[in-house]
């Protein structure tokens, strides 16, 4: 069975630690390794690697750390080359191409950002699957089957242009927002376009401090769908 306990989610570092009993996995490192060691009471030696999105420090700040500590960590080249990562335990990973770790069978898939990123469809031998998407401006991906998602709900447009207008967030974050992150609309979209039958559990993550509402996103994701609904909290 998937358990998930969500590290860190927030524009200061994210990282989720993922298991279904056998395999245990990191998606995303944007904490120190102190940090990890500690949310992860001193069992950083139970994790059989790490997969990374993107090169941004609040994901990949640990990778050559958990390299050092003997994690093998899972990223793209044009992120392996961002962040200057080389050596064994460097494992270039491409779209679309499927590979193993473990128990879990996971293929990554584009998203849309300001540099190269992944999301993870990640399957297991129960049968279980897990979507991850954060960092996108929008996810054009249909799946079938899921069980489990994590996705980002970044900002709400009203709060959003509200922060703008008293001049709490310049026009040029918004600009670059809109761009890069998923709001809690584009998130809901993704969510009606897929296939929910099996779906045991949501997980917001990502959500901005300033642009963003814990609890009426939580409310609006689970009136949409009649799951579970969880927050990620930073």
């Amino acid at each position: 069975m998937i358990q998930i306990n969500s590290l860190a989610s927030s524009s200061r570092g994210n990282s989720h630690f993922i298991t279904d009993g056998e395999t245990s996995l990191l998606l995303d490192a944007g904490l120190t390794i102190k940090e990890l060691r500690q949310r992860l009471n001193f069992g950083l030696s139970d994790i059989s690697a790490a997969l990374i999105t993107h090169e941004h420090m609040d994901h990949s700040k640990a990778v050559e750390d958990l390299m050092k500590a003997g994690i093998d960590c899972y990223l793209s080249s044009e992120t392996a080359e961002i962040i200057e990562v080389t050596g064994h335990r460097v494992n270039i990973i491409e779209p679309e191409k499927q590979f193993n770790i473990g128990t879990w069978v996971i293929k990554a898939f584009s998203l849309i950002h300001d540099v190269p990123n992944l999301g993870f469809l990640m399957a297991n031998q129960a049968g279980e699957k897990l979507v991850y998407i954060t960092d996108t401006m929008y996810s054009p991906y249909r799946f079938q089957g899921l069980t489990h998602i994590m996705i980002e709900t970044n900002y709400a447009l009203d709060i959003l242009n509200t922060n703008v207008s008293n001049g709490s967030v310049p026009v040029e974050m918004k600009r670059r927002l809109l761009k890069t992150h998923l709001s809690i609309d584009n998130a809901k979209d993704f969510l009606r376009a897929n296939d929910l039958s099996r779906v045991q559990e949501i997980r917001l993550v990502h959500l901005s401090d300033g642009n963003s509402d814990e609890a009426r996103f939580k409310r609006e994701v689970q009136a949409l769908t009649g799951k579970l609904v969880y927050v990620a909290h930073s």
